[in-house]
């Protein structure tokens, strides 16, 4: 459903400070969608922070190239980061996606508001602008553009275009419609720059990333007749590579390069001993109401969620939801 932006622009002509956030370890489109706005939100005089739940990832430093991203507790306290005249959540509107960012969010006498694309939600006690049928957080900050007769400067043109390329598997994904790449098509003629961008994205691991991702790629395992396939990231993985828990990004979907997988995921054990998963699903199977089991979320297509611990058991709990949703007659 189009979102209505004309209460969005109201907003941003009755107030001058704005801060926005999204979700823990945040994503390209995360990122992409927060500069993007913050660009535009500036272009009508506003002043604009970004204070997410955690820093920005070295993979992601090229969307922010005036280092405009921050972290609470690290470069921003509650105190200052309440300081503002509205909150823009971005790219989520869960609480436990917000983490330290929640306590903001929770003391504040600031307006909120959400943009968001994902199906599920808590309330945050923001007014929402959503559209669970758009394919990013991203498109919708293009859309907003759009309809406010904001222009779009070539930075938010990149990191627009980050956004929404990465949500959409750099356009393969079911997500994928003729209005993505007419929205993508006026993000290059803007100034995007995908000859250039791709190779940031998808050509910058480092060696202890490649060395992870084909340590638990070998470790492969599958049931369901070949229709579910998983990977578990351990705690020794990272010792024996010297990879960092964001090198597992994107890994689980090599699982679908087995003929016949439907759904896979990955289970990272943490720290704390939780056990972290992502969801994935190629079929009729909606991984966000199986990470909804869990106190998770997503989209149909790709979700998360965190388990307590031990691993084995976390890890025997997501084979039998997956197992479940994989054999029931209406599929989810």
């Amino acid at each position: 459903m189009a979102i209505d932006w004309r209460a969005f622009c109201d907003i941003v002509d009755q107030h001058e400070r704005f801060v926005l956030t999204s979700h823990v370890r945040p994503d390209a489109d995360a990122i992409g969608s927060e500069v993007g706005l913050a660009e535009l939100l500036e272009s009508q005089g506003k002043t604009v922070r970004i204070v997410n739940p955690s820093p920005i990832t070295d993979a992601l430093l090229f969307l922010d190239p005036d280092g405009r991203v921050e972290a609470i507790g690290e470069d921003v306290e509650v105190a200052s980061a309440c300081d503002t005249d509205v909150h823009v959540v971005l790219d989520t509107s869960a609480w436990v996606q917000v983490q330290g960012v929640g306590e903001v969010l929770r003391t504040t006498k600031a307006l909120k508001v959400v943009i968001d694309h994902h199906q599920s939600s808590d309330d945050l006690g923001a007014v929402e602008f959503k559209d669970t049928s758009a394919e990013a957080t991203g498109r919708l900050i293009v859309d907003l553009a759009e309809s406010a007769g904001w222009k779009i400067s070539p930075v938010a043109a990149n990191a627009l275009f980050c956004a929404i390329a990465t949500d959409t598997g750099w356009f393969r994904f079911s997500s994928t419609n003729g209005g993505t790449l007419k929205a993508v098509g006026r993000l290059i003629d803007l100034g995007a720059q995908p000859h250039l961008l791709y190779p940031q994205l998808y050509e910058r691991c480092s060696q202890a990333r490649v060395r992870l991702n084909g340590r638990l790629l070998e470790r492969m395992e599958l049931a369901c007749d070949g229709r579910l396939a998983w990977l578990t990231a351990r705690s020794e993985d990272f010792a024996c590579t010297g990879a960092v828990p964001a090198d597992t990004e994107d890994v689980v979907n090599g699982c679908f390069r087995i003929v016949g997988v439907e759904c896979a995921f990955i289970a990272h054990e943490q720290r704390d001993g939780r056990v972290k998963v992502s969801f994935r699903s190629r079929g009729d199977v909606d991984v966000a109401a199986v990470a909804e089991q869990f106190d998770g979320g997503g989209h149909r297509q790709a979700s998360g969620a965190v388990l307590d611990g031990p691993f084995e058991q976390g890890l025997s709990q997501l084979i039998d939801a997956l197992t479940d949703a994989l054999q029931s007659p209406t599929r989810n």
